[in-house]
């Protein structure tokens, strides 16, 4: 793997990107903890400029791009739909033309997918999907992190992830473990499964890294887990259908007795948070010993630093 295997490229989901690749970021994300644990100060991004473009708000997306590249020298630039157009009285092809003549990257957290690929495509600057309705790239590399700092690597390990199948966590989730051969269970009401297509796509990439992917609407196939995973039932933009979620993913609340079903003392809790406590997860288990998603939200600033030092050479 050499510098030039990435510089300049895009993170728009993890489909794009080799299993030996993804290796490669995560040894990045390593040492670049390891700097920062140790004090170490780099000044790799001097001189560069990164846009990022909000349209949903955020604290882990936010805080980790902004200090992440901010602390290495580079200059943040924080745009939200209320500072700039971006596909109101201007295009998002218009808008990514003069974006990528003044930065040398652009973050995009929001709604369509869309619209962070068309960035990508017109802007001609390393483009990093921050979080769309599809995928949430960034957050799942962080994730498969906080495994491997807890069980020495994540291949053959087993992640449950419990709640709403469709969602962009558990749909990045579900492509990057089946590229690592890590073993993921999406426990879901049928309503609630995955789409198809990306099924399909990841079941082919998983009889080739030797990962296990099963879709289930039985709790009790967390047996043997390494971890568990959770979001919040309703995601932004859904706050219409917020009882209609809660009576159908109220069976799915990961509570101690859920993490019991697992049969092992050292099982995880994962949530990318932020967290409805007393909805998706019980305050027991994402405040106990269990509980991994503040480390995991730390993490979020280790791997988006290493995808920007990467993509940016």
């Amino acid at each position: 793997m050499t510098p030039e295997t990435f510089k300049g490229r895009s993170l728009l989901t993890w489909l794009d990107y080799t299993e030996a690749e993804i290796r490669y970021l995560l040894d990045v994300s390593k040492q670049v903890k390891g700097e920062k644990q140790r004090g170490e100060v780099h000044q790799r991004f001097t001189g560069k400029t990164i846009a990022l473009l909000f349209e949903k708000r955020s604290t882990r997306t936010r805080c980790a791009f902004e200090t992440a590249f901010g602390e290495e020298g580079g200059h943040p630039v924080f745009l939200s739909t209320a500072d700039i157009q971006l596909g109101a009285k201007e295009s998002i092809e218009d808008t990514a033309r003069v974006l990528g003549r003044m930065f040398n990257a652009i973050q995009f957290r929001g709604f369509k997918q869309a619209t962070v690929e068309a960035l990508a495509q017109f802007s001609g600057v390393p483009v990093y999907n921050g979080l769309t309705d599809t995928f949430h790239p960034t957050q799942a590399l962080a994730d498969i992190l906080t495994i491997e700092e807890n069980f020495g690597q994540s291949r053959g390990k087993k992640l449950c992830f419990v709640g709403d199948g469709r969602n962009n966590v558990a749909r990045s989730l579900m492509v990057i473990c089946s590229k690592l051969g890590v073993h993921f269970t999406i426990i879901t009401p049928p309503s609630l499964n995955p789409d198809a297509g990306l099924l399909t796509q990841c079941l082919s990439m998983a009889a080739a890294s030797g990962a296990a992917i099963r879709i289930t609407e039985d709790t009790a196939e967390v047996k043997g887990a390494d971890a568990i995973y959770t979001d919040v039932w309703v995601s932004m933009g859904e706050e219409a259908k917020r009882e209609a979620r809660f009576r159908l993913l109220s069976p799915y609340q990961v509570n101690q007795a859920l993490m019991d079903k697992t049969g092992r003392g050292d099982s995880i809790f994962l949530h990318c948070l932020p967290a409805v406590k007393g909805e998706e997860v019980t305050p027991e288990v994402i405040d106990g010993p269990q509980s991994r998603a503040w480390d995991e939200a730390e993490n979020r600033k280790h791997t988006i630093k290493a995808i920007m030092l990467a993509t940016l050479g």
